[in-house]
């Protein structure tokens, strides 16, 4: 089976040395193994999120597309495109909304972080945040299920939205599915061992502190310049020095070879200066980013080429979301029309046995409930909690939001997730569906 991994570059700034080790290095080595099939996109409609400076984006978008395409991903081999280029992601994005539940979105950390900032300043909870914000971990679920992905390689702090595209996916899947997986549920991919870059200061390299290495913007100039300003202590020339932490040598590594390290390190115990291990440092990464620099600099001067590849991919990429498209569309009832196969009015709607929550006290006076099967098996039993009120809240969230409440709900799961997950995604549809009658 081929896997599908999917990626994608929000379109805010330009990318500085930290983003070529710890993304693009990575993500092109990736798509050149057997077996996989890579989507690479500019997240440019999540850009609008974060900034609302058109000419900053239209650089944005340009330069880091110039920037992958310099680094050497091979088109012929991944879909690259830009995701404001495929109509099918919004109309996606809309239908999944409909699905998703607010009490999921009130508890993406992006929101509740900019709710809590509010909160400390003293204002409206809700102060500045648009839906955008509050609802991009949607939009971002779009991005993914639309071409099935299988992998998406994130940060930790992503995982969050992973998650959350696979609840909806999932729910999704058992609302119009018909038995069938109409989306794949995608998995986050995390390299455990990576470590982020550090900058120049020995933080993490981030244009918010201010301390990062420029990848191709101001040529080798740039880089030289900023090489040395890397912080360092004060050992002398000729003095041994200490490599252990430090982010010197951490740069180092990200470029060299297994002996190249040891070379490095030996000769600073040995006594080299700061000031020449720097220039070997820069030697060392502009041997490798030098004639990509080249490159950058020859497609940002023709940007027209760069046009050329990304319509070419918006093609290939629609090809795939089209089809997608239209049997979602078919699934939920956006349909040609067509003969009824009964009228409306007199159509019936069977009304199949379903999961019920019970509530109940026990004798130790604490309160319990617990989620059985249509034929009476436990799924779901909770702990004994003081207050009755406490126990309807609990199922009235998970009726709400099924799967999406688990790992905070005070509940033992007593059945396998076969069995257990479509039972709580039955009790959400019923709760959405008793909602879109009320009206």
């Amino acid at each position: 089976m081929t896997l599908r991994v999917l990626t994608g570059i929000t379109t805010t700034g330009t990318l500085h040395l930290g983003n070529y080790v710890g993304a693009v290095r990575r993500a092109i080595a990736a798509s050149r193994e057997p077996g996989a099939e890579s989507f690479f996109f500019m997240a440019d409609y999540h850009a609008l999120i974060k900034c609302d400076e058109p000419a900053r984006i239209e650089a944005s978008r340009l330069q880091i597309a110039a920037t992958w395409l310099a680094a050497g991903l091979d088109t012929s081999r991944v879909v690259f495109y830009r995701q404001s280029d495929i109509p099918e992601i919004p109309e996606l994005t809309w239908l999944l909304t409909c699905v998703t539940s607010k009490g999921q979105m009130n508890r993406a950390h992006a929101y509740k972080a900019s709710v809590d900032a509010n909160l400390a300043a003293g204002e409206d909870p809700d102060a500045g945040i648009t839906m955008g914000l509050y609802s991009y971990p949607i939009l971002m679920a779009a991005d993914i299920l639309m071409f099935n992905a299988h992998r998406v390689p994130v940060g930790k702090d992503q995982v969050q939205h992973i998650e959350m595209a696979r609840d909806v996916g999932q729910r999704f899947n058992h609302m119009f599915g018909n038995g069938q997986d109409f989306f794949v549920l995608p998995e986050a991919s995390i390299d455990e061992e990576m470590e982020l870059l550090p900058g120049l200061d020995g933080r993490k390299m981030s244009k918010s502190y201010d301390n990062v290495i420029p990848l191709f913007e101001g040529g080798e100039k740039a880089l030289r310049d900023a090489i040395s300003k890397i912080v360092t202590d004060s050992r002398l020339p000729g003095e041994p020095k200490t490599t252990e932490g430090s982010h010197l040598v951490q740069i180092y590594d990200a470029f060299a070879t297994p002996a190249q390290r040891q070379a490095f390190r030996d000769a600073l115990h040995g006594g080299l200066a700061w000031g020449e291990a720097k220039d070997q440092l820069f030697t060392l990464i502009n041997a490798e980013i030098g004639p990509m620099r080249a490159k950058y600099e020859a497609l940002m001067a023709n940007p027209e080429k760069i046009e050329e590849i990304l319509t070419e991919g918006a093609a290939k990429a629609r090809a795939i979301a089209a089809p997608l498209l239209a049997r979602a569309r078919e699934a939920v009832g956006l349909r040609r029309f067509k003969p009824l196969a009964a009228p409306v009015a007199t159509a019936v709607k069977t009304k199949s046995a379903a999961p019920a929550f019970k509530q109940y006290r026990e004798s130790d006076g604490l309160f319990y409930f617990k989620l059985l099967a249509a034929d009476g098996t436990l799924l779901l039993q909770s702990t004994g909690l003081p207050q009755g009120k406490e126990a309807g809240q609990w199922v009235s969230r998970l009726k709400r939001e099924g799967a999406a409440a688990l790992s905070e709900a005070p509940v033992t799961r007593e059945a396998a997730d076969a069995v257990l997950l479509p039972a709580l995604d039955a009790l959400v549809t019923a709760e959405l569906e008793a909602a879109a009658a009320k009206g």
